[in-house]
């Protein structure tokens, strides 16, 4: 019988080598005008974008002056930054102008790729949007590519928390604007409940180019954006119910972790009856009668603070206020708070100050923000898993773009232990032999909890190495650029520092220190667990290897791990027993590492299904 996966991933790349075999013929175009651009003094690069937006008021379509504009952009970016576009970039530029996604690997350069097609755009003068994943780089991109779009004529800005109206209309004019997602999609809520038109920041939504497209479009899609105003106090309510809710015993409810929910047994609800009846708060004797629907929401809302979320994990509590950690980053969300009187009963289970509960006043999908957009496209290191996604959701086709350099990164297969105990001695092995010999490595986690654990078993045995918990972008940048320096040893969660390069031998470059990296195997990413989605490590994977560089990987799974406990099939431990694995022995079968991604591919199609249901 036919594998439709093996089916649908030759379908793939038969079209894809087909799309890129037509994109290399407009490449040849943009190469045959190198010359006559090289010819221009500096002062004409201006001169030439004037004459651009004239034939495109005359007429002429974009992809008629694609050739020698992208000709002009990788002279400017020569002259302006020493880097000229790979001929794979032109490939990626090509691309996202047309309206699709490039998926291209780590360190191949998206940034100055993303500088083509916006350019290109930016000659409409509607405004062109960059999406980033944070603020950071929305500066950091917005500073160093602007010097390009300034040497030809352009004008560029970014959008950052802080800024006031008169700043963020200011930037919106620009022709092109770098922000993040959420900056966009709130500055839209606050348009739409503006008073008057001078109030209205954004103009029209033209065209957006998405950096890290999936973090942006997939994995922060399940969140809607909300702006919300105070609802009534109900602060006691929730403290007395949270001390109800500590009452019971574990037989008084189930947990569902796969779909993170928890509902109370028959015992419970009696338990529950029986305490609200005596307080004279339950209406009709019964707890499910409609007049205790406010009654049920808050036990429902306790028993998921007080079982289902964890401190530490999805939470932490920092100056008094509880603070929301990105369950795919690691990151604390500031400002963000969990809706519908969730955030609430975390605060009374803590013991914090309880904030006044909101009500929503707007809201918007990302789903729906984006599809606002005449054009859009975006590029990434990983985006072929979730091209069934795109395609359905956003309407966007993904095109892979061949690497500069040929990949020669070493990925080992997964090390499968029975327990998490005989899994993170394997994984402190490995660290200690690496960091002999002095091989730089990256250790990815699941969470800041498990971080903090890896970091204690380091700790312990005395190696020397950094925690990140991305709470500051820059500091985060900083270190993760450095990741590639000699003994380094960097302990984070899932993607960090996206969007900043890993030198090997560390930022400054130098060449000798290069090489040292290069003969010791370059950064040796270790995973300490499989993720929820393979897009995930992919992600992790691609932060060793860039560019043609030495580099390996490898991930650690145990039977105990959440993916395999809640999402594995019983049968694993039955099958490890059969081919007779000893304590502290891995295994490496490809029906494991079937069954690992049959795990990952439900946690996929489940989260999909969120998406597509909100």
């Amino acid at each position: 019988m036919l594998n439709p996966f093996k089916f649908l991933s030759k379908f793939f790349s038969s079209s894809n080598q087909k799309e890129l075999n037509r994109i290399k013929k407009i490449v040849e175009k943009v190469n045959n005008y190198e010359e006559k651009v090289i010819k221009l003094k500096d002062k004409e690069f201006p001169i030439k974008t004037d004459e651009f937006k004239k034939k495109i008021k005359n007429g002429n379509t974009l992809d008629s002056i694609l050739p020698e504009a992208f000709a002009l952009v990788r002279e400017a970016s020569k002259r302006v930054r020493e880097e000229r576009h790979f001929d794979v970039q032109i490939m990626g530029g090509i691309t996202l102008h047309e309206g699709k996604i490039a998926e291209m690997k780590t360190g191949e350069g998206k940034t100055l790729t993303i500088v083509l097609a916006a350019y290109l755009n930016g000659l409409m003068e509607k405004g062109v949007h960059i999406v980033t994943v944070n603020d950071y780089l929305a500066k950091r991109d917005c500073e160093e590519m602007g010097k390009i779009y300034s040497f030809l004529g352009l004008s560029s800005g970014f959008i950052n928390n802080g800024q006031d109206d008169y700043a963020r209309k200011k930037n919106y004019d620009c022709d092109i604007t770098y922000a993040t997602n959420s900056e966009l999609g709130f500055d839209y809520l606050r348009d739409n409940m503006s008073a008057s038109k001078e109030q209205i920041v954004q103009r029209e939504h033209y065209f957006s180019i998405v950096d890290e497209i999936d973090s942006c479009l997939i994995d922060e899609a399940r969140t809607p954006l909300v702006i919300s105003g105070a609802a009534e106090n109900k602060t006691d309510q929730y403290l007395s119910v949270d001390k109800i809710v500590k009452q019971l015993n574990p037989e008084d409810y189930e947990v569902d972790e796969k779909d993170k929910n928890i509902l109370l047994t028959n015992q419970g609800i009696d338990k529950v009856e029986k305490i609200f009846s005596s307080a004279g708060i339950l209406k009709n004797n019964n707890f499910y009668d409609p007049g205790n629907l406010n009654l049920v929401h808050h036990v429902n809302q306790a028993l998921k603070a007080n079982h289902l979320f964890e401190k530490g994990r999805d939470y932490i509590v920092k100056d008094d206020s509880l603070k929301i950690i990105d369950e795919l980053t690691g990151r604390i969300l500031e400002g963000r708070r969990y809706g519908d009187g969730l955030h609430q009963a975390l605060e009374a289970k803590e013991k914090i100050d309880i904030q006044v509960e909101n009500q929503t006043l707007a809201s918007i999908t990302y789903q729906n923000y984006f599809k606002l957009y005449s054009k859009i496209s975006g590029c990434t290191g990983t985006a072929v898993t979730e091209s069934e996604e795109f395609f359905e959701i956003y309407d966007l086709n993904v095109v892979s773009i061949p690497t500069n350099k040929k990949m020669i990164r070493q990925d080992w297969n997964d090390q499968i232990f029975r327990t998490l105990e005989e899994k993170d001695s394997a994984i402190i092995k490995k660290i200690e032999e690496c960091n002999k010999k002095g091989q730089p490595i990256l250790v990815f986690t699941a969470s800041i909890n498990k971080s903090e654990h890896y970091s204690n078993l380091l700790k312990n045995l005395k190696i020397k190495h950094i925690v990140l918990n991305a709470k500051n972008h820059e500091g985060e940048a900083e270190i993760i650029a450095n990741a590639g320096t000699k003994n380094s040893i960097i302990i984070t969660t899932s993607i960090s520092g996206r969007g900043v390069d890993i030198k090997l031998g560390g930022k400054e470059n130098k060449n000798n220190k290069k090489d040292e990296i290069k003969s010791l195997g370059g950064l040796f990413v270790i995973g300490t667990e499989r993720m929820e989605s393979r897009r995930v490590d992919n992600q992790a994977r691609g932060r060793s290897g860039r560019q043609g560089d030495e580099g390996e990987s490898i991930f650690y799974v145990s039977l105990e791990d959440d993916l395999m406990r809640i999402f594995g099939s019983d049968s694993m431990n039955n099958i490890l027993k059969k081919l007779g694995l000893k304590d502290g022995e891995s295994i490496d079968h490809p029906w494991i590492n079937k069954a690992l991604e049959r795990a990952q591919q439900k946690v996929e199609a489940r989260n999909f299904d969120i998406r597509k249901t909100l």
